[in-house]
């Protein structure tokens, strides 16, 4: 038993590592592409997993490759999505975030990418012990991926009511001025109608009279 102890140590450990990990966020510009790789050897699981987080209508193409440039996922306007594959072969695999379709607005995304690490039956490793670890490093990457996510759409959230609570400000003080405006035009405009109004009065009393005078 003295034996298996370190043994099963270093298998945990090592198993814990195989369960490949990473997050990351980019800003994405209008008209571009950024594109990124993941070298695997065949059975090697890899899953992706994205969010549009800001800019324009927070969507992106995306699609993954294998290392003859075929496409193993792709999708089109996306807010958020998921790609996961099973390496066919040994290779590069590249996957991109296409923000071709907007002229003006950069994308925010966030993405997360892990893996399996592929590990033969004949692996001198304990089975019950890899299985139970397996799960609990893909359950923590789950909990991990959604609490991006959570982090993600608070974001989104909070910049869509600051985005509303400025438009509404703006539409508000537009509203105060054309107000002003029309009121100020208004006493103008019957300031100067009760003038003219008083000048024809006066000027028809006066015409009244001198042909009052003639007729006489």
């Amino acid at each position: 038993m003295a034996y298996i102890y370190p043994k099963l140590a270093l298998f945990c450990l090592f198993a814990l590592l195989q369960c490949l990990v990473s997050a990351h966020m980019i800003d994405v510009p209008a008209g571009k592409k950024e594109c990124f790789f993941e070298d695997l050897h065949k059975n090697d699981k890899m899953t992706v997993t994205y969010q549009v987080g800001g800019g324009g209508h927070l969507d992106v193409d995306f699609w993954l490759a294998d290392p003859g440039n075929k496409a193993l996922a792709k999708q089109i306007r996306q807010s958020t999505g998921t790609a996961s594959i099973t390496a066919e072969a040994d290779g590069r695999y590249e996957y991109c975030f296409s923000n071709t379709m907007s002229a003006i607005s950069d994308k925010i995304v966030s993405f997360n990418v892990h893996g399996v690490i592929y590990i033969g039956e004949d692996a001198d490793i304990v089975a019950p012990v890899e299985r139970e670890i397996r799960l609990l490093a893909n359950g923590l990457t789950g909990v991990k991926d959604e609490q991006e996510y959570i982090v993600v759409r608070e974001r989104v959230h909070r910049n869509t009511a600051e985005s509303t609570n400025t438009r509404v400000k703006y539409w508000a003080v537009l509203q105060a001025i054309v107000l002003f405006a029309v009121v100020g035009w208004q006493v103008y405009y019957l300031k100067s109608f009760f003038e003219v109004k008083r000048l024809n009065a006066s000027m028809g009393f006066g015409y009244s009279w001198d042909r009052y005078d003639e007729t006489l």
